[in-house]
């Protein structure tokens, strides 16, 4: 691997848009696509560049954009009075396009036990409409393998779809590796673009009970071919994250070689 992504370190950057779209992707992903003047200077560094996300709740009659920006955009936006502050989640940008001020945020369709739409950003990625504001506070990138890094591995569920597909977009063309990808149904795979030297396997999870990212966390289980001297990066539900990291620093691969992140975590019955 010739290219290294790192963190950004400088101050975080607010930016207000407004909805242009929203189409359904696959059975189970939402594309929600958003434009502002303001993303024109959104300093999108590819990979799994990642922001966070302020829209209306439901109860609210108008969109307050909340007083955060900087280092310590958290306590203005605390501060706000509980009946005008803004929803806030984590993404992932889907894509960019800079000319045209425009932004994809790819949405996972949760449901309830019933089959009901579930879960704040999803009732709104398939209810929004055209013009309704939002705004995203740019938080860069955390994907980020040592220079000498000879392959890469990537694990995820369908929340870090997201993450995965904009990775392997921005990998080096002569790069390496494997990347275990659990989606709810068949109907959910996807053609990503990548290196050729990255074989992408996709996991449907063909049992409705099966808990989101076991299939992933089984797969990656079950690979023998752990590189030591490669990098690895585990995203999604919570013990997704962590026994995946647990399994490949057991399996030889060093912790500074791991990333890992719990996107969620899935209600224990």
């Amino acid at each position: 691997m010739s290219t290294r992504a790192r963190t950004l370190t400088r101050e975080s950057q607010l930016f207000r848009a407004s909805v242009v779209s929203t189409t359904r992707l696959t059975p189970n992903m939402q594309r929600v696509t958003v434009r502002g003047d303001e993303l024109r200077d959104f300093p999108w560094r590819g990979y799994d560049h990642w922001f966070r996300l302020f829209l209306r709740h439901p109860h609210q009659e108008r969109f307050h954009v909340p007083e955060a920006g900087g280092e310590k955009w958290w306590q203005p936006y605390l501060a706000m009075p509980d009946e005008v502050r803004p929803h806030c989640a984590n993404y992932t940008v889907a894509d960019f396009r800079a000319e045209d001020g425009e932004l994809d945020i790819d949405v996972v369709v949760h449901r309830g036990p019933d089959g009901e739409l579930a879960g704040t950003v999803a009732i709104w990625a398939c209810s929004t409409g055209h013009g309704e504001e939002l705004a995203l506070i740019d938080q860069g990138i955390l994907f980020d393998p040592p220079a000498d890094a000879s392959s890469v591995l990537l694990v995820a569920d369908e929340s870090g779809l997201p993450a995965v597909a904009g990775i392997l977009r921005s990998l080096a063309p002569d790069t390496v590796g494997r990347v275990f990808q659990e989606v709810p149904t068949d109907g959910d795979r996807r053609t990503l673009a990548g290196p050729p030297g990255v074989r992408v396997e996709w996991i449907p999870r063909t049992d409705p009970g099966t808990a989101p990212g076991s299939a992933a966390l089984a797969a990656l289980r079950a690979h023998r071919d752990i590189d030591p001297d490669g990098y690895a990066f585990v995203v999604g539900e919570q013990t997704l994250a962590t026994e995946g990291r647990r399994h490949l620093h057991r399996a030889g691969m060093p912790k500074d070689r791991i990333t890992f992140s719990g996107f969620w975590k899935a209600e224990q019955h």
